[in-house]
Parts: structure tokens; sequence; C-alpha cells
């Protein structure tokens, strides 16, 4: 049985106030839609998904909020959050400061990203302040690169979990750059990996990000299982649902084990 606590988590990355998607982390190969993020927004939220996944890759890339974006952000957790959808956000947190930003815009959860690698004590500060932190690590093979991907940090992917682990951090989100918005599926193996690495108990849940192209790769991800019995908490789906290629509504259904995958690729609805 899939565990019930996977979850759909739709992403909206932003950039000058616009949803915007990047192929393998490439600023120079940016997809652009003309959706609105607040509309986007509530059709993730009618579908049923219980999160929001959003990145500020304005301030990913140079540490400093986009005006345009946090607006966008708080307009989105306004938008959302009468019907029971929480919003992580994530882009440029690395600051208690830049963080707390997040949190009076009404987002129940920072990722911080390269402050965790450059900074990792900001993570448990703010833990220890009582914030809810997911920390996203970006991997190239197995290497973590952090200020939006575009440096490569010379920290291995297992060691930053290990230097995690008592860090107060809810949840890591791993994100494989090479299949991020590429559609061919997610890195299984480097996943079941990062799984069997946790603590027993996990200290952490693990979402996965990167590579979903169809709904067949949801429920690889929903049922991927480490040899020690643990699981995903949810995967992050962008650019897939943004070009219709699957929709919402079909991505949560499969997401919570309610579908039976017979084939690779089945309709959106």
């Amino acid at each position: 049985m899939p565990p019930v606590s996977f979850d759909l988590y739709p992403a909206i990355d932003l950039r000058g106030g616009r949803c915007v998607r990047l192929l393998q982390g490439d600023y120079n190969r940016e997809v652009r839609y003309d959706a609105n993020p607040v509309e986007v927004a509530h059709e993730f939220a009618e579908a049923g998904a219980r999160w929001i996944h959003m990145v500020d890759l304005d301030a990913a890339r140079s540490g400093t909020a986009e005006r345009s974006n946090q607006s966008v952000i708080q307009s989105v957790v306004a938008a959302v959050g009468d019907a029971g959808v929480r919003v992580q956000c994530g882009g440029g947190v690395r600051s208690r400061d830049s963080a707390e930003a997040l949190f009076d815009a009404g987002v129940s959860r920072a990722v911080v990203g390269t402050a965790a690698i450059e900074n990792p004590d900001l993570v448990s500060e703010l833990t220890s302040a009582g914030c809810c932190v997911a920390v996203g690590l970006d991997v190239r093979g197995t290497e973590v690169a952090t200020r939006g991907w575009e440096h490569q940090s010379g920290v291995r992917l297992d060691d930053a979990l290990a230097r995690l682990a008592g860090s107060g951090a809810e949840a890591v989100i791993v994100t494989q750059i090479a299949r991020d918005g590429m559609g061919g599926g997610s890195d299984l193996t480097g996943l079941r990996d990062v799984l069997d690495s946790l603590q027993r108990p996990p200290a952490m849940s693990v979402i996965a990000s990167g590579g979903v192209g169809c709904l067949a790769d949801i429920a690889d991800l929903r049922d991927l299982r480490s040899p020690h019995g643990h699981t995903l908490a949810g995967a992050i789906v962008g650019k897939a649902l943004h070009d219709g290629v699957i929709s919402p509504g079909a991505a949560v259904v499969v997401a919570r084990g309610s579908a039976v995958i017979d084939e690779p690729n089945l309709p959106a609805d």
C-alpha cells in the first residue's frame, strides 16, 4: 500500500512576478507561461492539492527578494488559505529576516537551500525559534549546487544529509538538476539511496523534485521504498502540469494512491 502521507506539491516558479520553468536549472532556458500565478494556485487548490510549492527564482540567484515575486507569493497564500492549502516557499532564504518575511506573508514552511550549505547554523536557528523549515538540496550527480543552481558547492549529498540530521528541519527536498523540467522520470535509484541513508526512524521526510513527466512517474515515486522501508513524503511537479501533459486532478488522485497505473502514460483526465 502507498504511504498515506504522500502528497503532490504542484510547483509555481516565479521570475519577475510571472510563472516560469527553467530547463535543468538554466536561467537561459526559461519557459514562460501566460497564466496568472494566483489563478494557477486556485486550480491546484480546486484539484485537491494540500500543498503548493513556490520558488522565487530571482531571489535564488541574487539572494535578494524580488518585490513583485513577494507580492505574488502573498496573494497566492491569501487565495488558497481558505481552502486549507498550505504553501511552502524557497528562493534566497539566506537569513532569518528573509525567512521571517515569508512567514509574515503567510507561508507555512520556508525552504532553505544555499544557506543550508553555506551557513548550516541558520536551519537550526530557525527551527529553534519554532519555524517550519524544509531544506532544498539540488544536486548534479552527487554534488550539491547552490545560488540558483549556478555554483557547485563541493559538498556531497550524503555529507549534507548527515550534517542536517539534527537540525530540526521537517523535510528535505532533493532535486536532480539534470532531470528537472525534462519529463524523463525521476532519479529513483538516487532517491532510494537518500531514503536509505536517513536515521531510523527518519529525522526528516523526503520530497522528490525533478523529472516527472507522466502519471506513472508520480506512481513510481509514491511507491518507492528503501531497503529499510522508508518512503517519500511527496513529489514536486511543475512543468508537466503547466504544459497540460497531466492535469492537477489526475496527479492528485495518483499521488493519493486512488488510481492504478497500467500504462507508461495515461490520459490527464
